[in-house]
Parts: structure tokens; sequence; C-alpha cells
């Protein structure tokens, strides 16, 4: 491989926090320590289930990083490459916290980013579906994921509106933009896709968005990982057209995983 990492990776919101993480150490460390290639798997052909992908990923699913300078290492699940590159990568901490010099800092890092990986992933991709993807309209369904998704926004709102307002979510004073924020961002950006239709209950989460999202290396990662639903307003027309093309393949998945239980 010409380069020492290789990102496996969709325009999702797990697979945009580990590619805008890499275009943040890429800018502040140089190309020549930190480099990657994207590898964007096709889904409409259901490439994240092929075997060859199962050995990288035994949970068929991405974002998965392969480190070819450390003898071809895989990690999987969005959460741990965040820590995984913030090991081995983000040597000086500009994006996180040593656990031995800031220990308080480095535990409330975590705490954000399980909070997220726990609690707004899974809940706003089931407001996704439900809103977007599923074959038959199930108000309850839309209504429950939807309020669960602002209520966890609303805990990020708590949290940035604290102490004066906040910045970032971790670190003294107003905070220090860490990979606890990219790890939240990759999901609250696209609120507009879960059929939010605004964030005045919580502005200072808005205003963490805009703060993110004019970050160099996060418009970076839009060119290396397009999205088309990355928080930006779409017609009515470009919002069934996407739905309606990803939806093919969601279902497809559904039959083919069911198809295989019945074997």
């Amino acid at each position: 491989m010409s380069k020492p990492l290789t990102l496996w990776t969709a325009p999702t919101p797990n697979g945009s926090k580990v590619s805008i993480y890499l275009e943040e150490l890429k800018a502040a460390y140089g190309r020549d320590k930190v480099d990657y290639q994207v590898r964007i798997l096709n889904f409409y052909k259901n490439e994240q289930k092929e075997e060859w992908f199962i050995k990288i990923n035994p949970n068929g699913r991405i974002p998965a990083l392969t480190d070819h300078s450390r003898n071809d290492f895989n990690v999987f699940e969005s959460g741990a490459i965040l820590l995984y590159l913030t090991q081995y990568y983000d040597t000086e901490h500009k994006f996180s916290f040593d656990p031995v010099t800031h220990p308080d800092e480095y535990s409330e890092q975590l705490q954000w980013i399980f909070f997220a990986h726990g609690g707004i992933g899974p809940m706003q991709g089931q407001a996704n579906h439900f809103f977007r993807y599923a074959p038959e309209k199930i108000p309850y369904g839309i209504t429950r994921y939807q309020n669960e998704t602002k209520r966890l926004y609303g805990v990020l709102e708590i949290r940035l509106s604290s102490n004066g307002g906040r910045d970032y979510l971790v670190g003294p004073g107003k905070g220090k933009y860490t990979i606890a924020d990219m790890n939240a961002f990759g999901w609250v950006r696209t609120w507009r896709w879960s059929g939010i239709e605004n964030l005045d209950f919580c502005p200072n989460v808005a205003a963490w968005i805009k703060r993110i999202s004019d970050r160099p290396a996060v418009q970076a990662e839009l060119l290396v990982v397009p999205s088309s639903h990355s928080g930006k307003k779409l017609t009515k027309e470009e919002e069934d057209k996407i739905a309606a093309e990803n939806s093919k393949w969601i279902m497809a998945a559904n039959q083919a995983k069911a198809a295989n239980q019945a074997k």
C-alpha cells in the first residue's frame, strides 16, 4: 500500500467522524506523519458483507481502519478507531487529553464519546430509518425516535450552555476541540435528515455545529467522502430521491439477512 492507513468507509455519520479526524491529524501533524487512502464500500452491492471485508471487520459495517505501518492491524467501530488514532497518531494530544497528565478531562472525553456512541448514534439512526427508509410510515416509530434524538440534543445543549457557554464538550473554560466533539458531530450535523425541523430548542448546539463545520479539515473531509445530506438544505425532491435510493439497499440487505437466517 502506498499510504500507511486505509479507511474503509462510506458517506455515513459514523464514517465521517473518522475521516474528519484523519483530516485534522493530517493538517496538524503533516502528511509525512499522517496520511491515508480511502476505500468507499458499495452498499448497493452489499460489499460490506463480502467475505474479504468480514476479515477486516467481522461486524460487516463501516467504518474500519487498516494500519499498514503496524502489520496491517485492523480496527473496527468508529469510537474505537478514534481512540486508536489518538493512541498512535495524536502523540501531542492536539485533539485529545492525556490520561496521565489530565485524568479528569480524559474521563470526561470518554464519557461524551460513549454518550454519543450509545445514545445519539443508535437513536438518530432509528429516527432516520422510520422517517426516511421504512417501507411503511409508522407514526409512533417516527415520533418516538425523533423525540429521543431531540432529548439527546438537549443533553448536549446543557453541556454547551454550562459555565456561561462552552465552545466544545470537554476541557476547562470554553473547552477544547477533541475527538469527543468529532464523534457526536458526525451525527448531529445531519439533523435535517432525521426530520428535525429546526434547532431553535438548542441554540448552543446549532452554534457548535457551525463552529465545527467551518473548520478547514471538516470542509476538506466533505471532498474526501462526499455526503449528500451533511446538514445542508435539500429540496423535498432531492430528499425523496436520496431516501428512495438508500431504502433499496437497506431493504435488500434485510431480505438477504432473513434468507441467510432461514437456511
